[in-house]
């Protein structure tokens, strides 16, 4: 395989490392000492600071004042953002740019320029009423003069109440699914709070007779398969990011903490360990490019690209599991210390594991892949 990335990528990658690299991950209270989230809004600072670096308009057409890049630089970010825990909706508003941009309507011409100047915060709602079932099954669409009602509820929205925009997906009654993006503050929209398992404000949103109007609608037919193809595979690569801070973190404390006068690092169980985690993280980086490989290329294979995705989503929820369980175990009780970032590390590797479906979940859907021919309708 050929990992090597273009020029313009690997320049998108160095500038969100820059841009990110004073990001401290425990720069909000630790979610173990807080009843609720462990803040009102997202890192606004670090979202100006992403805008003015252009990397918001990395998925953004050149006629936007984009870049035009596609699945594999957002992966790329996404990957830097991971290591720090930004606290920013970029895999959210990303997606959605690079929805609205293959896609195309809810206001693509006038939306595109807002997201790539950081003025439009953009969040989607992919988890469905409980986060088992699809989320295209939770919201009904029927149609108005001009546009369509929405009636339903979605869960777990993430920043739902900073966000300018939600694009969620609805079921008409003929089966299709369609986007529609809404903002919060809509009539008949209704938020009620949530916390997530890092930490992190979400939202349940519930919608009584929303309307959306045609120019805030996608139709396009498989427009909510891909978009929810990419928010999996941006998912991965913030898990391959977290993971790789964890061992580098991990490597680092044993590499300085002594038992019995030898570091900790140089008992060979302690190698072992390690080196087992570094072998999934490496699993996670190969199965995380080849499924951004497959989204940004349309390129056929013996299966869709969607059995790509679930492997990599795999390897990304067991991976990253596993990296901070070791690393807990080998950093001691000084890893549940709420004045080192670890602890947190933990809870966003968590919530990483199940956003969009646990590794089970994605084995199942492959399943069903392979159980069909290549070429069965």
């Amino acid at each position: 395989m050929d990992f090597t990335f273009t020029e313009e990528q690997q320049a998108a990658a160095e500038a969100a490392g820059a841009v990110l690299s004073g990001v401290a991950p425990d720069g909000v209270p630790s979610p173990a000492l807080v009843p609720g989230a462990v803040a009102d809004d997202i890192d606004r600072a670090l979202w100006s600071r992403l805008a003015a670096a252009d990397l918001l308009g990395l998925p953004v057409p050149d006629e936007y004042g984009g870049a035009g890049l596609g699945p594999v630089a957002l992966c790329l970010v996404l990957r830097e953002a991971g290591k720090v825990l930004a606290r920013v909706p970029l895999l959210e508003t990303g997606a959605a740019a690079l929805a609205l941009r293959r896609f195309g309507g809810a206001g693509t011409d006038r939306l595109l320029p807002l997201i790539g100047g950081g003025e439009l915060v953009v969040t989607v709602a992919a988890h469905g009423r409980t986060g088992h079932n699809g989320a295209e099954l939770a919201v009904t669409a029927r149609p108005v003069g001009g546009g369509l009602l929405l009636d339903g509820l979605q869960t777990a929205v993430p920043w739902a109440r900073s966000a300018d925009r939600i694009l969620l997906p609805a079921r008409t009654a003929d089966g299709r699914t369609v986007l529609a993006l809404v903002p919060p503050d809509r009539p008949g929209v209704t938020l009620a709070d949530q916390v997530s398992t890092s930490g992190e404000p979400s939202a349940q949103v519930v919608l009584e007779s929303v309307r959306a109007g045609d120019e805030e609608i996608v139709t396009a037919e498989g427009a909510w398969e891909w978009l929810r193809c990419l928010l999996a595979t941006g998912t991965c690569a913030l898990a391959l990011g977290l993971g790789e801070e964890v061992l580098r973190m991990t490597g680092e404390y044993t590499a300085k903490r002594e038992q019995f006068g030898h570091p900790l690092a140089t008992f060979q169980a302690v190698a072992v360990q390690a080196a087992d985690r570094y072998i999934d993280l490496r699993a996670m980086e190969a199965t995380l490019w080849q499924a951004a490989w497959r989204m940004e290329s349309d390129a056929e294979g013996a299966l869709p690209a969607a059995a790509d995705i679930a492997v990599a989503k795999i390897w990304a929820a067991e991976g990253v599991r596993r990296v901070v369980q070791t690393a807990q175990h080998l950093h001691g009780g000084f890893g549940a210390d709420t004045d080192y970032a670890l602890h947190r590390y933990h809870a966003w590797a968590k919530q990483l594991e199940l956003s969009l479906g646990p590794a089970g979940a994605h084995e199942e859907a492959l399943g069903a892949l392979l159980a069909v021919p290549h070429g069965a309708p």
